[in-house]
């Protein structure tokens, strides 16, 4: 809808490209993670942990927080394909918290809701192994071969 005189079409916001406006970079672009960097900021500030809260300290938490949840979901990752599954449910990420020592530290104090526990059976529980038991499954020809006491 461009008219003679050179006025950009309605609705352009008078600028004459459509693409002439920079792409904006966000803040976790700049730092090179995933997890958002101003959405971080943004609750440190609201939540009134200090007065004042610098420009790097957004930052160092949503790297440290993107590192946990990695970590976190390659450990259940693999929980889940040793369970022969595809989708990550809370069993494998209890698993997978409880199975590591590092992780199991730090979530100590968690619940995971829908996790279970681990699979433990306490010995004293177990059948005790007897002599008799044990020799009775042996072949007889090794069982006359053990050396005898002089009387």
């Amino acid at each position: 809808m461009e008219t003679t005189t050179g006025i950009a079409k309605k609705g352009a916001g008078g600028r004459k490209g459509g693409d002439s406006r920079k792409k904006s970079v966000t803040k976790s672009i700049k730092a090179g993670l995933q997890f958002p960097v101003g959405r971080v900021g943004r609750y440190l500030k609201k939540g009134r942990y200090a007065q004042r809260v610098g420009s790097g300290a957004p930052v160092y938490l949503a790297a440290v927080l993107e590192y946990l949840a990695a970590e976190v979901l390659e450990l259940a990752g693999n929980a889940a394909r040793d369970n022969k599954k595809n989708r990550i449910i809370p069993r494998h990420l209890l698993l997978a918290v409880r199975n590591d020592v590092e992780l199991g530290r730090l979530l100590s104090g968690v619940t995971i809701a829908h996790g279970g526990v681990l699979p433990n059976i306490n010995p004293v529980l177990l059948p005790k192994k007897n002599d008799k038991a044990l020799n009775e499954g042996k072949s007889p020809s090794k069982a006359t071969k053990s050396p005898k006491k002089s009387a």
